[in-house]
């Protein structure tokens, strides 16, 4: 893994409003995105102290605390696989969401090429300095249609000294953090860190585990520098999805079907050189070199039967075009040397184990000039730059009929389905990717507290697939555009600054989507691909207003921001649902809005904090269509659902709000401890698969988090947290499933097919945390 071409950073302008987080000062030493250099003073920010709040670090914790823009889905239901939801756009881990934000790591595109995903099991939390997640900009190039997840690492210079962490917790939860470095003589240092985190899981059959590991050495002179980042990650992930709400209300940790097993191995290098061209002007780079491999296996209800009409062999049921059940002859199940499948389990009913493996390799390479010099009115802040990011990726796939057992979960019987239609199908694709970007960024002060940001992009991306089984996925795509972003800032006061943006982003179809666009032809939800029709890209138009500032009052330091919001993304990309039970496919169901406002107040005073902050994400169809949905109870005869605009999009709660309060503070002549707590409420959301908004939607909640910590020596303390103190019955995630198939001995007679993703119930962690 040795690094050959590499990565993007590019330029972005940002707002004047003081980050409401512990960030630490802006180090100018390692690019971390595109327009480095250039501030984000209007985004979420967060430090080093912020991920390691509650004792151990964690990313995702720290987001949800700090925000209630940001939701957490448990689509896969694994602590480490969430949907991030920010403004009604995601970033997740699974193929089958549209991504709408942009991710880097320390300047370098932390997107999966092949589908866009972002794989928060592969972050090492232990090494994160900082974390911003940034407004929609061109600034950031394909995929921040909602916005961007900057994520920057420490190093030896920046964070010198030692962290760490060991903690136990219900369910089996087990886990190990440290990292440390130092800075030596002549401009050299050091940071390394590990991480361990393990859990048998709340629910059946569902235990985890993840390694990372992270290296930082670097040298940092007054003429420039370079620093060397290795990461490598291996992690071992059961996240057994969503259950029917019948049987959730009878047994909670049970599962509707397993194993559903997904197991990375990854491993980066990334340089980031800097040379100094002169007081005002210097050249930045980011190089990286990439490689993951993903393996993942689904266990799943089948729909397999015996054939009504040839008793020995075994039939697909499909849908027909009037709804029914179809018989047909070409529906005999066959196998891979396209014989037909014979019945052998007398009457016991059959599943299926979808496995599928991608190995990706991908690099890049970002280059750009920041100028800062003072003008009449201010300081002027320039990039150029330009990025590019080639990927090749071989995916393989096939389903092997299995045993559905008593327990729900499913044995394989070695015989692989191949059906003569495609409709279930081995799977060999290559699919390289080539990505360019040109960029430019100016903050131009205009005087009198005024200034512009200007921003605009080129972003070109070329996209081949190879069939390696025939030649229904070969293809060949282009996807170019010009993206313009313009921001005015006015700080009228200390305590008051207005700004007013408008930025267009596009994201371009991935190779998952472009392989999976025939509604003939759908793919599993574990990525199976079988045709190549052509999808148009996504272009989003954002409107943002705002307003910020702080002061103080009555002892207290107080902070504000308050943003009201636009975007409309035309042709967006959705995944639909087949007739064919766990397949779909993707299509452009045409204009989308999200449009809200966000509201965060943060007041201290010595040792106590408090914050607040609230959401409203108002996210709808704006194009009326029809789509597939079989499985719900709602749809018409032929198991379709007419959507019209003005529809909420699924899976996006209307209202959020989150309220946190943190006290440190010193016993009466004794150690010093501190005492905190989280409030995060968020409203119902529709069903996916219930585009029409036809039945009830998931139902809201509102859960406690207590956390506390005392000193035990110098640099040691004892830590504590518990999650969901009351514990709360909730859900964050829903969409229905064919429960009436499944014998459900928990809730025998089940029948509703609503299927909720359940969050977790009440634990505890205990640990010890050490800081020198």
């Amino acid at each position: 893994m040795l690094l050959r071409r590499l990565p993007a950073v590019l330029a972005i302008a940002t707002c004047a409003a003081p980050a409401l987080a512990d960030e630490p000062a802006k180090d100018e030493i390692v690019v971390t995105a595109p327009g480095a250099g250039v501030d984000y003073d209007d985004s979420l920010a967060l430090g080093r102290g912020d991920v390691w709040r509650t004792g151990a670090p964690d990313l995702l914790g720290a987001l949800t605390r700090d925000s209630a823009g940001i939701t957490l889905q448990d689509a896969q239901n694994n602590p480490w696989q969430p949907n991030l939801v920010y403004r009604g756009f995601v970033a997740s881990p699974l193929q089958g969401q549209a991504q709408g934000l942009a991710a880097y790591l320390d300047g370098g595109r932390f997107n999966q090429p092949f589908g866009d995903t972002v794989n928060f099991d592969l972050i090492p939390e232990a090494a994160l300095r900082s974390v911003h997640l940034v407004d929609a900009s061109p600034a950031y190039g394909l995929n921040a249609l909602g916005g961007a997840i900057v994520l920057e690492t420490a190093t030896g210079a920046s964070d010198p000294g030692f962290d760490g962490s060991l903690s136990l917790g219900s369910y089996g939860e087990r886990e190990a953090s440290f990292s440390g470095g130092a800075a030596g003589s002549g401009g050299l240092s050091f940071f390394g860190a590990l991480e361990y985190r393990a859990e048998d899981g709340w629910r059946d059959h569902s235990p985890s585990y993840l390694a990372n590991s992270y290296v930082d050495l670097g040298l940092d002179r007054e003429w420039g520098g370079i620093h060397a980042k290795l990461f490598a990650a291996h992690t071992d992930l059961t996240g057994n999805g969503v259950s029917p709400v019948e049987l959730l209300a009878a047994r909670r940790q049970s599962v509707l079907s397993w194993p559903d097993n997904t197991r990375n191995d990854y491993g980066r290098i990334s340089l980031h050189p800097w040379l100094a061209l002169g007081p005002d002007t210097q050249i930045e780079a980011t190089l990286y070199r990439q490689r993951l491999e993903s393996r993942s296996v689904n266990g799943d209800i089948a729909d397999i039967d015996a054939c009504e009409d040839a008793p020995g062999y075994l039939c697909l049921d499909t849908v027909d075009d009037d709804g029914r059940e179809d018989d047909a002859e070409d529906n005999f199940v066959t196998d891979a040397n396209g014989n037909r499948v014979r019945d052998t389990l007398d009457g016991a009913p059959y599943g299926v184990l979808n496995r599928g493996t991608v190995h990706t390799r991908s690099s890049g390479v970002l280059a750009q000039l920041i100028d800062r010099r003072a003008l009449p009115g201010g300081t002027n802040r320039l990039a150029l730059g330009l990025s590019y990011d080639a990927s090749r990726t071989d995916f393989a796939s096939s389903t092997e009929l299995g045993a559905f057992t008593q327990d729900r979960g499913v044995d394989g019987l070695g015989v692989f389905i191949d059906q003569t239609d495609g409709s279930i199908a081995p799977v060999g694709l290559a699919a390289t990717t080539r990505y360019w970007g040109l960029f430019l960024a100016d903050t131009l002060p205009l005087g009198h507290g005024l200034s512009a940001e200007l921003g605009l992009r080129y972003n070109r991306e070329r996209i081949a697939l190879a069939d390696r089984i025939g030649s229904a996925l070969d293809g060949d795509h282009s996807f170019d555009r010009l993206n313009p972003g313009i921001e005015l800032d006015w700080q009228l006061a200390p305590a008051l600054a207005l700004r007013a943006g408008y930025a267009e982003t596009n994201r371009a179809p991935t190779p998952a989507e472009l392989s999976c666009a025939d509604a003939e032809a759908p793919c599993s939800l574990a990525n199976f691909f079988v045709s190549d029709p052509p999808l148009r890209q996504v272009v989003a138009h954002g409107w943002e207003l705002g307003a910020s500032g702080g002061g103080r009052a009555g002892g207290w330091s107080l902070t504000y921001l308050v943003s009201a919001w636009r975007a409309r993304n035309s042709d967006d990309i959705q995944y639909v649902a087949s007739e064919i039970r766990g397949r779909a496919w993707f299509r452009n169901v045409g204009e989308t809005r999200r449009q809200g406002i966000e509201a965060k107040l943060e007041a201290r005073r010595g040792g106590l904090r408090l914050a607040a902050s609230y959401a409203f994400t108002d996210a709808t169809y704006r194009s009326g269509l029809t789509l597939s949905s079989p499985s719900n109870p709602a749809a018409s005869e032929d198991g379709t659902i007419a959507v019209v605009p003005g529809d909420r999009l699924p899976g996006i709660p209307r209202h959020s709000a989150t309220f946190s309060a943190d006290y440190e503070g010193r016993l009466a002549g004794g150690p010093r401890f501190s005492l905190g707590g989280d409030l995060i409420a968020r409203s119902s959301q529709v069903l996916v698969g219930d585009e029409a908004n036809l039945t009830p939607p998931v139902p809201g909640y509102a859960i406690v988090n207590l956390r506390a910590s005392i000193a035990l020596a110098r640099g040691i303390a004892l830590t504590g947290e518990l999650r969901n103190v009351f514990d709360r019955k909730y859900a964050t995630f829903g969409t229905f499933s064919e429960v009436d198939e499944v014998e459900l001995t928990e809730a025998p007679g089940a029948s509703d097919p609503r299927a909720y993703g359940p969050g977790s119930p009440r634990r505890w962690t205990v640990g010890l945390r050490g800081s020198f």
